[in-house]
């Protein structure tokens, strides 16, 4: 600054300075300010795998938006009361912004979602994972537009396994007469029958308490389930049998996201994207740390004998034929085309 610049400064000047800093201030000010804010639901608690990936999800879109886009997570299920039928129909009528809920639950609503979880039809998780991002997966988040549903992505969850109170499965006989807790769906419920178990389906919340008193000898779940809900201490064995796969749909009602300002709505893809390839990795990694923790709780893990997996692979798929009509006839050749099982 020269001595006549300096010179021209007065007390107005400095005012009026003063007044276009403000000013540029306030601008950046609602330039922070989110657009549009979205509440998110979860049914898990927050520190559950599902409800971190939920976080995830709502720091990468606040990043990647620049803070145009705020998503506000709601844990435990309290936007929905627990009901995640419910939670479905929300989401589907704009009372429910955003959610992340089982694939399984959404068979209740769209027949194909049960494709996922036809027994024994992953052999690995790159084959689930290469199934979900591929034309399978494509189709399924699709197939949600009629419920009025914007699916943003399929992220895997770990293979179900059994826990029994004294019978160690290692081999086909050993479902034989078990009494075991299923989710009231007919895929689980024709396997475990087909197997010669007794399935009962009955309500997570009274899973606990049956299997403290006997009522029932086993559950199956992924293996977080067990570890989270401490059914170590009303249960001896672990045992992998890999059963079925699932899935979580992150999704937004199309109400909220014809809110998604449109220049935005790529970048809330990519950090659904990203939190779903995360999240997958990080799922893999953990399951093996869950199953040692279960052991460290006193739990025996149990494996398959040899040659026992392919025996019951091999009852499993004697049952696809049956539910074609609850799956689509179509669809359920295009999926088992997709791990070349067709």
């Amino acid at each position: 600054m020269n001595d006549v610049t300096h010179r021209g400064w007065n007390r107005r000047s400095v005012l009026a300075l003063g007044a276009g800093v403000a000013a540029v201030a306030l601008v950046g000010v609602r330039r922070a300010e989110a657009a549009v804010t979205l509440r998110l639901a979860v049914a898990d608690p927050a520190t559950s795998s599902v409800g971190q990936a939920a976080t995830r999800f709502a720091d990468l879109v606040k990043e990647k938006t620049g803070g145009e886009v705020a998503i506000t997570v709601f844990p435990d299920g309290i936007l929905f009361g627990n009901d995640q039928n419910a939670a479905i129909n929300q989401l589907g009528a704009g009372a429910l912004d955003g959610l992340i809920l089982a694939s399984s639950v959404y068979a209740s609503f769209e027949p194909r979602m049960n494709a996922v979880s036809l027994p024994y039809l992953f052999s690995d998780y790159n084959q689930l994972i290469g199934y979900l991002e591929g034309d399978p997966g494509k189709a399924l988040l699709a197939s949600l537009e009629r419920l009025r549903i914007q699916g943003l992505g399929l992220m895997i969850r770990t293979f179900r396994n059994t826990t029994t109170k004294q019978t160690a499965i290692t081999k086909a006989e050993d479902f034989q007469g078990l009494k075991l807790r299923v989710p009231n769906n007919q895929l689980f419920v024709q396997l475990f029958k087909a197997l010669g178990a007794n399935p009962t389906p009955m309500a997570f919340a009274e899973v606990y308490t049956a299997l403290q008193l006997g009522a029932i000898d086993g559950q199956e779940n992924p293996v977080e389930v067990p570890l989270n809900n401490r059914f170590y201490e009303v249960q001896k064995h672990l045992n992998l049998t890999r059963h079925v796969a699932d899935s979580y749909v992150l999704a937004l009602s199309r109400t909220a996201w014809g809110r998604v300002p449109a220049a935005q709505q790529d970048k809330v893809r990519e950090a659904a994207a990203q939190t779903i390839k995360e999240r997958n990795a990080k799922e893999i990694e953990q399951e093996a740390a869950i199953v040692a923790q279960l052991k460290q709780k006193g739990m025996t893990v149990n494996e398959f004998q040899p040659g026992e997996l392919e025996r019951i692979q091999k009852i499993a798929a004697g049952l696809y034929p049956q539910f074609a009509g609850s799956i689509g006839a179509e669809f359920l050749q295009q999926s088992l085309r997709a791990v070349g099982k067709s």
